[in-house]
């Protein structure tokens, strides 16, 4: 039977390890980590207040950012290739087009994926009475929309990311799922 208890801690350790991304080396794998323990943590929640639609936002949102960075990564090894023109030379307009499609289709489906987190962080708040959850959902959505403006989406998203960590540790001790 899964606890808030547990998603508190699963959830707690897993966006920490998702924070470690940034580590050389390691940080691929102990954000994958992380993610995979979060995506648990919710299930647990969901399980926990009786309300199957927040895993499957989250679910729907981990699955359309699995997709995103799918399609980068076919799509940017695509330009690369278009861009090279195999034998006859670099085509930079080319790259630098293929490139910008590239950032605009991840683009709109991190927008998709943090309107899906949303949903489901809101629906936590309001199950188990943590805002905190609410909050770092906006940011999400918010550093989603900036992502256009590099930087400024990053430290948005990092930040709510920050939030996310304390909304975990904040999920209260008791309660079973039903």
């Amino acid at each position: 039977m899964a606890t808030l208890s547990q998603a508190r801690t699963l959830g707690g350790v897993g966006s920490i390890l998702a924070i470690l991304a940034i580590v050389p080396l390691a940080g691929p794998i102990l954000a994958i980590i992380g993610f995979v323990l979060v995506l648990i943590a919710v299930k647990y929640i969901s399980d926990a207040v009786g309300d199957p639609s927040i895993f499957k936002n989250y679910l729907i949102a981990v699955i359309i950012s699995i997709i995103s960075v799918v399609v980068a990564a076919a799509l940017g090894f695509a330009g690369l290739l278009g861009g090279f023109r195999l034998m006859g030379g670099p085509n930079l307009m080319g790259m630098f087009l293929s490139m910008i499609w590239v950032f605009v289709v991840v683009w709109i489906l991190s927008i998709i994926s943090a309107i899906f987190i949303r949903r489901s962080f809101n629906s936590i708040a309001s199950a188990v009475g943590v805002k905190m959850f609410s909050t770092a959902a906006l940011l999400y959505l918010i550093g989603a929309i900036l992502m256009i403006a590099f930087g400024i989406g990053g430290i948005i998203s990092f930040i709510a990311l920050i939030l996310q960590i304390i909304a975990f540790f904040q999920l209260p001790a008791e309660g079973a799922a039903a």
